[in-house]
């Protein structure tokens, strides 16, 4: 008995899709390309060599249809969550800059008030900071 199938972007079943896979099948739900290397079970994610087969040369972009020969479906492409924590931690990041950009900006419009010098708005100071932190 096999698994079933899911697509590895959101987990919807693929139970209702003939079999084989071909290089022109979208999931029915969220319209990924199945015939990808994240949907293959040599395809790994974490490894320095992203295929555990040595006789296929993986392509560059792993979410896009391909013609591999040595392409076997996976039950278990699908990573729960992969998607929230990419998402989690960029919201994170842009929040860590954003604040430290704010807080920048803040203190040299602060300094440019107490100086008179006006150099411009405050992302044009943000960039000029950044440029002379740069190259002293």
């Amino acid at each position: 008995m096999t698994a079933e199938l899911q697509c590895w972007n959101c987990a919807a079943s693929l139970a209702e899709l003939p079999r084989p896979i071909t290089r022109h099948m979208n999931c029915p739900k969220c319209f990924e390309d199945l015939h990808c290397c994240r949907m293959c079970r040599h395809f790994l994610a974490n490894a320095a060599s992203p295929c555990a087969d040595e006789r296929a040369e993986p392509p560059v972009y792993k979410e896009g249809a391909n013609f591999c020969d040595f392409f076997r479906p996976s039950s278990v492409g699908y990573r729960d969550g992969a998607n929230e924590r990419r998402a989690q931690a960029r919201s994170n990041l842009a929040a860590l800059f954003a604040g430290e950009e704010d807080a920048e900006t803040d203190a040299e419009a602060e300094a440019d008030a107490e100086t008179g010098d006006a150099v411009g708005s405050p992302a044009e100071t943000a960039a000029r900071q950044k440029l002379d932190d740069l190259f002293r």
